[in-house]
């Protein structure tokens, strides 16, 4: 309590040395009035000062300091400052040094006063500061912002979604009859870097540059009068304020880690697209802006300007990488492989921009270390990830056969993946290093010019890919019950893997000799349809069993033979026009070499024994198809309809 009295005492004591250094009583209240505001302690001061006192011999004061002092206080509730308050605010500074230098020159009364008008010129230039910057900020421009962002979005292609949604639905649901994705991915995808930040157009600067001079003017007076804290606590909160509202209109929420490993996984795409896009704008674009903001306002002190962009940029850092963490930690599953892959990507290219922006040996290097535990932990998942992808491929059983023969929808996913997993062939190598690839890996076929050692390893885990696949669609066929349709469909798989190779960066790491085999296999494959579907077309056609040769051959036998064969051709017909061959080339091929085979045997047949029975009765009932018939029946073979032939019985001659 004593204490208390006598620093009201010394600050009365003070008050009344003011007033009467003023020397008249109109001033006098003016300063009771000021003083009053200033200090709740002087609410009563007036009732302690007599009218009737009059000044003391009073120790000499500089005059630039009186002046300087009526400055600052005539301005404490103005609502802008002046354009020599900081001068006045320099000049008190000055002079107060100049007391601390000769401390024999200035009385106890001087240097209160000094101290007292500093601690109200600091007051008024804390609220000034903030004024600046909250009156000064740019608001974010939405539609610049969707300009930077574009090429981003452009560059996130909607091929890969696509195919990450028809695994989905694929591996979740073994819908067999899901819809065909093919050529999901004939515009290339791209994931290359995306928005440059040199030119004014993707500038993101977020404050007016005219009010940067005011403010590092009015952030120098604050720290030399050792109200640093203070100014910097003002900057961060407003920046970060700022900060926040752009990860706002980024899309960029505040989720937990919890909250994130909750999301189903459409929307959780959706939020790691946009992540991708944040990270690529915020990083070199937002922070790297604010970095010069910083070190423009704060030139004056490195310590400064590195406390103030760390506090200040920080948490918008944390944001995006707990959401990556929380990607990374996540369940992993085939349909997360590419989105995955693009946040790796992203985080890594912006990684030396966030060593060069977070200098600070210890909270900096705390930002830097966290992103790099993150870009860790996200390659490990693509990792991951592709491994439940190919675990997916070798364990997946379809509950029905393919209809028509066609192509399997794992093999449109699997190839579709291989051919963007291309895409990635840099970043997928460099994780793969410490990956054991020799593990379950099946064994290499020894190309002629080719060496497994020399293949990289994402070709090896390619290959092993497409033989899972390939041993997967071997198995599938077997659900066939028709041993020609067996092949017609491993015939139509194996020519689509190989195509979709060809066509693509896989041919360079899968090779020539590769597709040279599967072009082999392709063709083994129609020699066994044909052996298994026409061998009993083409027994009808034989001579054996009909009874002589052909002038004595029995017409009984004759009739049976044709009869067989038109029951023969129509059953094909029947069936196989439901049969697809999807591709034109090859299913003109097929047609072909059913051709050679069918139709110069049944001319012949008909040339040998056709003349027994046309002159007979009911003829029509027996040769109901001349060759060129035939032959223009087969056109109608493969095209995934299913047709009945309607042969009109030709009448007897």
């Amino acid at each position: 309590m004593a204490a208390t009295i006598e620093a009201q005492d010394k600050v009365l004591a003070t008050a009344q040395r003011i007033v009467q250094s003023l020397g008249n009583t109109s001033n006098t209240d003016d300063m009771l009035l000021i003083l009053s505001a200033f200090d709740n302690r002087l609410s009563t001061l007036s009732s302690f000062v007599s009218s009737d006192d009059q000044p003391s011999a009073a120790t000499a004061v500089d005059p630039r300091f009186e002046a300087a002092e009526r400055i600052i206080l005539n301005e404490a509730d103005s609502s802008s400052l002046p354009d020599d308050y900081l001068d006045a605010v320099d000049e008190i500074l000055q002079l107060t040094e100049e007391f601390n230098l000769n401390s024999a020159d200035a009385s106890d009364d001087v240097m209160d006063r000094a101290e007292n008008a500093l601690q109200l010129a600091m007051s008024r230039l804390e609220d000034e500061f903030r004024h600046v910057l909250i009156r000064n900020t740019i608001p974010l421009d939405q539609d610049r912002l969707h300009r930077s962002c574009l090429s981003l979005s452009l560059s996130l292609s909607s091929s890969a979604a696509a195919v990450a949604v028809a695994a989905t639905d694929f591996f979740n649901n073994n819908d067999d009859g899901s819809e065909s994705l093919e050529d999901v991915t004939s515009a290339r995808y791209s994931h290359g870097p995306g928005v440059s930040f040199g030119g004014d157009e993707m500038s993101l600067e977020l404050i007016n540059s005219d009010a940067v001079i005011n403010l590092r003017e009015i952030a120098d007076r604050m720290i030399r009068s050792g109200y640093e804290k203070e100014c910097c606590q003002v900057y961060c909160s407003v920046r970060r304020d700022v900060l926040d509202e752009c990860m706002v209109i980024l899309g960029v929420e505040k989720l937990s880690i919890e909250e994130v490993l909750r999301i189903e996984w459409r929307s959780l795409d959706l939020k790691m697209k946009k992540w991708i896009q944040a990270v690529k704008v915020v990083v070199p674009g937002l922070l790297s802006s604010e970095k010069h903001l910083c070190e423009q306002i704060f030139a004056e002190s490195d310590l400064i300007k590195e406390v103030c962009f760390l506090e200040t940029s920080k948490v918008c850092v944390m944001q995006l990488l707990n959401f990556g963490e929380a990607v990374a930690i996540g369940r992993r599953s085939a349909e997360k492989l590419f989105r995955v892959l693009d946040m790796y990507d992203a985080l890594a290219e912006v990684i030396p921009d966030l060593q060069t922006l977070f200098m600070d040996e210890d909270a900096g290097d705390m930002v830097c270390s966290e992103a790099k535990g993150v870009l860790d932990g996200l390659g490990e998942a693509a990792i991951g990830t592709f491994v439940e992808f190919e675990n997916a491929v070798q364990g997946e059983a379809s509950k029905r056969p393919i209809q028509n023969a066609d192509i399997h929808p794992l093999a449109r996913y699997v190839m579709n993946y291989a051919k963007l997993l291309v895409d990635y062939s840099d970043t997928l190598n460099s994780l793969l290093v410490n990956v054991e690839v020799e593990s379950g890996l099946p064994v290499m076929e020894n190309y002629e010019n080719s060496d497994e050692e020399s293949m990289s390893l994402l070709a090896r885990r390619l290959f092993a890919l497409i033989t899972s696949l390939e041993s997967n669609i071997e198995e599938k066929s077997k659900m066939y019950e028709d041993i020609a349709m067996q092949y017609i469909f491993k015939m139509n798989n194996i020519h689509y893997i190989v195509q979709k190779i060809k066509d693509s960066e896989l041919r360079s790491l899968l090779g020539d000799n590769w597709i040279k085999k599967r072009r082999g296999l392709i063709r083994q494959h129609a020699t066994h349809y044909l052996r298994a579907s026409w061998s009993k077309v083409l027994s009808c056609l034989k001579d054996e069993g009909i009874g002589g040769s052909s002038n004595n051959a029995s017409k009984v036998a004759l009739k049976e033979r044709f009869k067989n064969f038109n029951a023969c051709f129509e059953d094909i017909y029947r069936i196989q026009t439901a049969w697809k061959v999807p591709d034109p080339q090859l299913r003109e091929e097929l047609r072909i070499s059913i051709s050679e085979k069918a139709i110069p045997a049944y001319r012949s047949f008909m040339g040998r024994f056709g003349s027994h029975l046309e002159s007979g009765r009911h003829a029509g009932r027996y040769i109901k198809y001349t060759p060129d018939e035939v032959e223009n029946y087969l056109l109608d073979l493969f095209e995934g309809t299913p047709l009945v032939l309607h042969h009109l019985r030709r009448k007897s001659t």
